[in-house]
C-alpha cells in the first residue's frame, strides 16, 4: 500500500473522531511534569489535539511514559533537548520523553495531532518473553543520537499508518472493555513492530537495551529534584552523588539521556520558568532572575536573549503567540 493511500485511510478514521484544542496547562504540575492518568491495568493513553498558533499550551515538559507524536494535516515543529525536528503530515515522531520537549510555534501552524502514550512495562518488563524488548528499541536505540522519525518515503510508513488507524478505531470504539484493551494492545504492538523494523539497530543487544532503560530510571530522581528545586545551585559532583555515580560516569549518562550537559539542562529549565513568569506576572526582571536561579541579572539577560532572540522586557511586551523559543 502506498503511503498516500494509508495516510488517507488514517485521516478518514480521524475524521470521525473529536479533536480538542491543545490545552494541557491544568495537567502540568509544579515541576513542569505533564501528568496523564495511566492505570497499571491498562497504561495506554491516546490524545487527539488540535494545534494552532492561537490555541495550544506553550512551555517545555518531560515525562516517564513513552510517546509517539503524529501530525495529520500539515507541518509541525518539535523541540527535543537541543534538537529541532521538522515534521510533515503523517510523519511519526518517537519522542525522547525524558528530554525537555515542546511543540514550536510558527506562522500558519494549524494541524490535528495524534499523541499515543504508554508505560514501557505495558510492552516489556521482567518476565516478558525475551523478544518483546524489540518493540521498544525505537525509544532506546538512538545510537546516532538522531531523532527517530518515520517519514512518507520510508518503507514501513504505510503499514504503520494503517496500524495506527486500526488502533484508533479500537481505542475509541464502543466494544466491551476487555476487547477494547486487547485490541488496542494488539494494534499498538503492530505499530511498534513496524517502527522497530524501520529503526532496527543490529548492534543494540538486549543487555545494551536494558542498560539504557536502567540508566533513564536511575536518573529520574535527579530530574525530579531539578524540576522542584531548579533555582538551587547544583554541581556535577552533587548530582552524581544523588544518583550514586562517579562524576565521569554521571556526565556521560546524563548527556545520553537528556541530550545535553547538566548545566545546559538547568539553564533550559530555569529560562522556561522565567519566560512563564514574564508572561503571567508583573514582577520585575531582577526578581524573576533571582527566583529562577540567576544571581547576576546581566548574565540572565544574555542567556535569555540567546534562547528567545530578545531581551526579557521585550519578550514580556510581545503577544504569547509571537514569542518563539530557539534553544541553542
Amino acid at each position: 500500500m502506498k503511503s498516500s493511500k494509508a495516510l488517507n485511510e488514517l485521516r478518514a478514521v480521524c475524521g470521525r473522531l473529536k479533536f480538542e484544542p491543545h490545552n494541557i496547562a491544568a495537567q502540568l504540575d509544579a515541576r513542569g511534569h505533564y501528568q496523564v492518568d495511566l492505570t497499571p491495568e491498562f497504561p495506554l493513553s491516546i490524545k487527539l489535539f488540535h494545534y494552532s498558533s492561537r490555541r495550544h499550551t506553550r512551555g517545555q515538559t518531560w515525562h516517564e511514559r513513552l510517546e509517539l507524536f503524529v501530525p495529520l494535516d500539515g507541518p509541525a515543529r518539535f523541540r527535543m533537548g537541543d534538537q529541532l525536528v521538522l515534521l510533515e503530515r503523517g510523519n511519526m515522531l518517537v519522542v525522547d520523553n525524558l528530554k525537555l520537549h515542546h511543540v514550536v510555534d510558527f506562522p500558519g501552524f494549524n494541524t490535528r495531532v495524534v499523541v499515543v502514550s504508554f508505560q514501557p512495562e505495558f510492552i516489556y518488563s521482567l518476565g516478558s518473553p525475551s523478544g518483546d524488548y524489540t518493540f521498544l528499541l525505537p525509544f532506546y536505540s538512538k545510537l546516532d543520537r538522531q531523532p527517530h522519525v518515520l517519514r512518507a518515503d520510508d518503507e514501513a510508513t504505510p503499514c504503520a499508518q494503517v496500524a495506527l488507524a486500526r488502533l484508533l478505531e479500537i481505542f475509541f470504539g464502543h466494544d466491551e472493555r476487555q476487547f477494547v484493551q486487547a485490541g488496542s494492545k494488539a494494534y499498538l504492538l503492530e505499530l511498534l513492530y513496524h517502527l522497530s523494523r524501520q529503526f532496527r539497530a543490529s548492534d543494540v543487544l538486549k543487555w545494551e537495551f536494558m542498560r539504557q532503560q536502567q540508566r533513564s530510571l536511575r536518573l529520574k530522581k535527579l530530574f525530579d529534584r531539578i524540576q522542584t528545586s531548579f533555582a538551587d545551585k547544583l554541581s556535577v559532583s552533587q548530582a552524581a552523588w544523588l544518583v550514586a555515580m562517579s562524576p565521569a560516569a554521571f556526565m556521560k549518562a546524563f548527556k545520553q539521556v537528556a541530550g545535553m550537559t547538566l548545566v545546559s539542562y538547568l539553564n533550559h529549565v530555569r529560562l522556561a520558568r522565567a519566560a512563564q513568569l514574564l508572561r503571567e506576572t508583573d514582577r520585575s526582571v531582577a526578581d524573576i532572575a533571582a527566583e529562577t536561579g540567576f544571581s547576576d541579572q546581566s548574565y540572565f539577560d544574555r542567556r535569555f536573549k540567546k534562547s528567545f532572540g530578545m531581551a526579557p522586557k521585550h519578550f514580556r511586551a510581545r503577544p504569547a503567540a509571537a514569542n518563539p523559543t530557539r534553544w541553542s
